[in-house]
């Protein structure tokens, strides 16, 4: 497969699955439809974090037996994941959108009647299995219906769009749980899964994308079978997705790092209390769902993202070297993890954007399944790093190295973005 296949030649600007422009209206319901059904995927990878506690007295379990229900979500989301971009593929992004809203329904459910420890974690697997498709899907989807002018806002409507379902889960699971029961909760999500494959199939007719023929083309290869070989060697023979994949995993160790860790390295470094460095991490949380909004409108109005995410990540990686320091008072983190926050988001959109110039025609699932499973990779591998970093009472490695994530990040964005505009100039 030639690495031309990046670049539609019709339009040098432009891949080549470039929707015409439309209604505003009509964009608008495509982008909140799948935002809804983003929220939910992100919603179902915090269902049983919450409930640990509750899950630990039910059946007796240990805190390791507890961290291994995560570790089988890492473990199977990121190799299906990377498979399912596939067969979006092959057979279209709705169908796989709505099969998985029903697996994550029926998975609740399943949880929800769970009788021993194995029962949770073969649910658990079933609920990676739907949670994986969403991905591939919904980006497939926003590529092919979504007027180009605005995919910059769509982008960053659904990073928001997560951010919210992350924020959802524990509220909703924790006081369903204390008002009734673990299991209720449970069946509570079932029903939410259930509503929001309602409403996706009840306006499916905005989602629909047109079958892919096949094609002798390489920059179109489309494969016989989900799985088949030849393309799964197309496909990873493109070093374009490959820096894609890079760029995603050292992007999840940074973010993996702030999320797992970060508020224990704050009491040790700052000697604040933990409410206070639990505050940092949500006004991070937040920041990142501003700059996501506020990123979409950068998008919009530039070709080269590569640039976009330089100086965003720049930024947020010299105030974390700035942060391990120890050199303001304690208070002041909460602002400083804020603008951590505030640069990672605005460099969201300009990063979904970047991969999908990097797809090939007709290739938008697998390129983003494969991509997205970076991300699960590096949230596996962060935990381990940072935890022994801890252990070795370094916390201020901590954040150093959230830096050094953050700024090897850009010089793998700028390769991308000098690759893509490389391509295009040949193609032009």
């Amino acid at each position: 497969m030639r690495d031309s296949a990046f670049i539609d030649d019709r339009n040098p600007e432009m891949t080549a699955f470039t929707v015409p422009q439309q209604s505003l209206r009509r964009d608008a319901w495509i982008i909140g439809l799948i935002g809804v059904a983003h929220a939910t995927s992100h919603f179902f990878q915090l269902i049983l974090a919450p409930l640990f506690p509750w899950l630990k007295d039910a059946f007796g379990l240990s805190y390791a037996q507890l961290g291994m229900l995560m570790t089988v979500f890492f473990a199977v989301s990121a190799v299906s994941q990377a498979l399912s971009g596939f067969i979006v593929d092959r057979v279209g992004p709705l169908p796989v959108h709505l099969i998985g809203l029903s697996v994550l329904c029926l998975s609740a459910l399943g949880l929800a009647v769970s009788q021993s420890y194995g029962m949770l974690l073969f649910f658990e697997a079933v609920a990676r299995l739907g949670n994986s498709i969403f991905h591939p899907s919904g980006f497939a989807m926003l590529n092919h219906r979504v007027s180009v002018g605005r995919l910059g806002h769509a982008f960053s409507v659904h990073g928001v769009s997560g951010n919210l379902g992350w924020a959802a889960a524990p509220i909703f699971l924790v006081t369903v749980a204390t008002l009734a029961s673990w299991r209720i909760a449970l069946v509570g999500a079932a029903v939410l899964a259930f509503i929001v494959l309602i409403l996706i199939f009840s306006f499916r007719h905005l989602l629909e994308t047109r079958t892919v023929p096949h094609s002798d083309d390489c920059s179109g290869y489309a494969p016989r079978s989900p799985l088949e070989l030849i393309s799964l060697v197309g496909l990873i023979s493109l070093k374009g997705v490959w820096m894609c994949f890079a760029f995603f995993l050292i992007t999840a160790m940074s973010n993996g790092g702030i999320q797992s860790f970060a508020p224990s390295a704050l009491c040790q470094i700052y000697g604040v209390p933990i409410t206070m460095a639990s505050a940092s991490i949500t006004a991070y949380m937040l920041s990142s769902a501003c700059g996501m909004i506020c990123g979409g409108f950068l998008a919009a109005r530039t070709t080269r993202h590569e640039r976009v995410i330089a100086f965003s990540f720049a930024s947020s990686g010299l105030i974390s070297v700035f942060v391990a320091g120890g050199i303001v008072p304690g208070p002041v983190t909460v602002l400083l993890l804020a603008l951590i926050g505030f640069g990672a988001g605005i460099a969201g959109p300009s990063r979904d954007l970047m991969v999908r110039a990097a797809a090939p025609r007709h290739a938008t699932g697998r390129v983003y399944g494969l991509v997205y499973s970076g991300l699960d990779i590096g949230l596996s591998l962060s935990p381990l790093l940072f935890g022994a970093m801890m252990d070795a009472h370094r916390p201020a490695r901590v954040f150093i190295m959230i830096g050094v994530f953050q700024c090897m990040a850009i010089f793998t964005a700028l390769g991308i973005g000098e690759r893509t505009a490389r391509l295009r100039m040949q193609s032009a």
